[in-house]
């Protein structure tokens, strides 16, 4: 059966009502879907900072850098991905015929680590950000001649993937839950500009995998996928997250918001669903 979607207008910065709901339901509620296991296993997420959005990016997206850091992360279980965000470093697109000479700003996330920043990666260095990325995922970090940015910060990076040229669900559902965290977001800090929700940042990221279970939120240094987000759970996602130590989510605690939990970082497909099973079944 053929499937039917269309594309969503951008909307104007007008205010939003959403429908706030209980942190609490969102804690505890069991799932009722094949959601747990679905997350990409992987032990190191990667994002490459972007200048131009996902919904500008083509269907398949890769760039040299991107493919080189990927065959090697696929060795040690990482994965490499695009991010965007108006708020996020990044260099601007070469021109046609020179995208060999690209330049990323890097995010990296791992279970052992954290967070981890790299200001520059191109082709030129490639090879040594590779290595520093592999060290991230295996304690202790070496120290190397390229210069990195091990964070303690308390900031929550929320990533939504809005990939409409890969999947119309992704830009449709995506897109919509973007927002709506934005206008949230805004909400918050214009009621109180010390509220804890300023701790988060959002991105929007390239394809994640599972366009069937759009919107897909990634939730880091937590390392919690969350799946089938719509807007109006948006507050209550949020009162969650923060609810949560900011750092990467252990083996055996409780998933955040359990009726929309894909999985963690750093398990694999069998775990996660045991994992589901005995603590929210």
């Amino acid at each position: 059966m053929a499937l039917f979607c269309h594309t969503l207008q951008p909307l104007a910065k007008t205010s939003v009502r959403l429908r706030r709901l209980p942190s609490r339901a969102l804690s505890t509620a069991t799932s009722t879907s094949d959601l747990p296991g679905t997350a990409a296993v992987h032990r190191c997420y990667v994002f490459l900072h972007t200048p131009q959005p996902p919904s500008e990016y083509p269907a398949k997206y890769a760039t040299s850098v991107q493919r080189k850091l990927l065959v090697d992360a696929m060795k040690w279980a990482g994965s490499v991905n695009f991010s965007w965000s108006e708020e996020q470093t990044s260099y601007p697109l070469r021109p046609a015929g020179e995208e060999d000479k690209q330049l990323f700003y890097l995010t990296a996330f791992s279970g052992t680590r954290g967070k981890l920043e790299i200001p520059e990666a191109s082709l030129a260095n490639v090879e040594e950000v590779g290595r520093l990325l592999r060290e991230h995922v295996e304690p202790p970090l070496a120290k190397g001649n390229l210069e990195t940015t091990p964070s303690s910060s308390d900031n929550i990076h929320l990533y939504v993937c809005t990939h409409g040229a890969r999947d119309c669900r992704c830009g449709d559902m995506g897109g919509a839950v973007a927002r709506a965290i934005r206008n949230e977001l805004h909400r918050r800090r214009q009621t109180n500009p010390s509220d804890p929700s300023s701790r988060i940042r959002l991105a929007e990221v390239a394809h994640v995998g599972g366009h069937q279970y759009a919107a897909n939120v990634l939730v880091y240094p937590h390392g919690e996928w969350l799946g089938k987000v719509e807007p109006d759970d948006v507050a209550g996602i949020l009162d969650a997250i923060l609810a949560k130590p900011v750092r990467p989510t252990n083996a055996e605690e409780m998933p955040i918001c359990p009726s929309h939990w894909r999985g963690r970082m750093g398990l694999g497909k069998e775990e996660q669903i045991e994992l589901f099973k005995r603590l929210c079944g």
